[in-house]
């Protein structure tokens, strides 16, 4: 008697751990399957209210179209070989199995499904991202699996992230109350999601106290978010300008202290942002376990590339037009078609795309509707690092005391021993450079192609201009100053007006101080 007790017990554990393990039935799998598209998502949502590992690896292969039916049965079928999605098991695949068509509908469905199923992972960032998603797609037919998961979730921020979600899903409840108890809750949360689910509630809403429930959330959430669409923008500002620096760093020695125009200076960006693309591709290839460190190493490449190529721009074209800035204008724009045309050669015509390092990628979110990436950030960083060391350059070192000297007065300098040919090709080649590193950091917030220096030469010299020609300080606040004006003048009138009004104001300016934002004091302004 006792052994039949205790095989009894073990039958028991064993069917209890198969219905466990199966979950899915062959009903459900079908039903989820083929049908009309309303049957198939009351299905889906129905199937996920008690997941399993059967039901999430059917709805992947769904997802997957990966699913026929036959015989009235659904088989999952990858690589010519038929899965029983109840068991597992391999099962042949009928010839006449029909493929399952699933419109846009029904793959949203699944994808939310699936979504559904991650919040009962053990990896919280998946359950969190879960619980993002279905708050953006609420759905009443989600609300037991909501309620699930809230039972069983241990992370606060997680929980209140499913709250949220449950909060969306009951916006459109049949009960006016809570109706009213959603809209109050879903204030609390000010993100640009939520806000598009009050508002859109809000042009459906029949019930005048809910609709004033609504919009008193709207109101509340309306102040809150302001201050991250200000913060947003004095960002994007602060980012802009930090580009225009870089770009315009260069042009400031070029243009500013040696007095030639450069409309090569686009150019040699466009040579230093190819040289950290043919770095990330060394680095792929023979190096792909330090791929992350491939922009370190790109870094002096870019520089000595464009600074080679400004070294003999200046030896063979510049040191016979020095004095002459029209017809430094005409040459440079000359080379500038060459060099594109040379790029357009070896690379193809087509941008090419160079890759963020995984240190770079993502970003810090300060607010719910203000996030940092991390790229913008690091560039702003090598922004001022490039300042400060070109400003310790220029204003502490010998290289620095010549170039200023001959700047200042070339006769008197090199009477004092200085070689002014060599200098103008040092202060040429160091400037290229600069324009060189810029372009290696242009490369990590977009695409690389020839036409890449056209986008910022015509920005770089209203900086030059704007600052005070030679003036580095003047530089700084002209490239912030009008990263930060043109982003919020985006914000009210549009880019092609930003753009429009920030040259008439450069205009208006120029006219009334030509000398820039800083002049040049002393005898020398002349």
């Amino acid at each position: 008697m006792l052994f039949s007790f205790f095989s009894r017990l073990i039958a028991c554990v064993v069917l209890c751990a198969t219905a466990q393990a199966y979950a899915l039935t062959a009903e459900q799998a079908l039903a989820m399957a083929a049908g009309e598209t309303d049957d198939r998502v009351a299905a889906v949502q129905q199937a996920v209210v008690e997941p399993s590992e059967r039901t999430a690896a059917f709805l992947q292969a769904l997802a997957d179209d990966a699913v026929k039916v036959a015989d009235g049965k659904a088989l999952i079928v990858r690589d010519d070989k038929g899965i029983d999605p109840v068991t597992g098991a391999e099962v042949p695949v009928p010839a006449d199995a029909e493929d399952i068509i699933n419109n846009n509908r029904m793959r949203g469905e699944i994808d939310t499904a699936l979504a559904g199923l991650a919040l009962f992972g053990k990896d919280e960032t998946k359950r969190m991202a879960a619980a993002k998603a279905l708050a953006k797609e609420p759905d009443a037919g989600r609300l037991p699996l909501l309620d699930k998961a809230l039972a069983q979730e241990t992370n606060d921020k997680i929980k209140t992230q499913l709250e949220l979600a449950r909060a969306a899903t009951l916006l459109g409840s049949d009960d006016a109350a809570q109706r009213i108890a959603a809209a109050q809750a879903l204030s609390l949360s000010a993100t640009p999601d939520t806000r598009l689910l009050l508002n859109e509630r809000v042009t459906v809403e029949e019930d005048a106290k809910v609709k004033a429930a609504l919009q008193a959330a709207l109101r509340a959430m309306e102040s809150q978010l302001a201050w991250g669409e200000r913060l947003g923008a004095a960002f994007s500002g602060i980012s802009l300008g930090s580009i225009l620096l870089l770009v315009a760093l260069g042009l400031a020695i070029t243009y500013g202290l040696m007095g030639v125009i450069n409309m090569a200076h686009g150019e040699l960006m466009m040579i230093g942002a190819y040289a950290t693309y043919v770095v990330q591709g060394i680095f792929q290839k023979y190096f792909p376990g330090a791929f992350d460190w491939y922009l370190v190493a790109a870094l002096p490449l870019a520089f000595g590339a464009s600074a080679a190529v400004g070294a003999v721009l200046e030896r063979g074209v510049l040191r016979f037009l020095y004095g002459r800035p029209l017809e430094t204008l005409l040459a440079t724009w000359g080379i500038s078609l060459v060099l594109m045309q040379l790029v357009r050669t070896i690379f193809g015509a087509q941008n090419v795309g160079v890759e963020n390092p995984a240190w770079m990628s993502g970003g810090v979110q300060v607010l719910s509707n203000l996030t940092l990436p991390y790229n913008r950030l690091v560039i702003i960083g090598f922004a001022i690092a490039v300042l400060l060391g070109m400003g310790y350059l220029i204003g502490r070192t010998r290289l620095g005391l010549f170039v200023r000297g001959v700047t200042q007065n070339r006769p008197i300098a090199s009477c004092m021993g200085v070689n002014t040919a060599r200098i103008d090709t040092m202060a040429f080649a160091l400037g290229s450079g600069i324009a060189g590193l810029a372009g290696c950091a242009l490369s990590q917030v977009g695409n690389v192609g020839p036409d890449l220096g056209q986008s910022y030469i015509v920005d770089a010299f209203m900086v030059v201009v704007l600052g005070g020609v030679g003036q580095l300080a003047g530089t700084v606040y002209a490239a912030l100053g009008l990263g930060i004006l043109n982003k919020f003048l985006e914000g009210w009138a549009g880019a092609v007006l930003a753009k429009i009004a920030v040259l008439v104001f450069i205009i208006i300016f120029i006219q009334k101080r030509p000398q820039g934002i800083f002049a040049v004091k002393g005898r020398t302004a002349d």
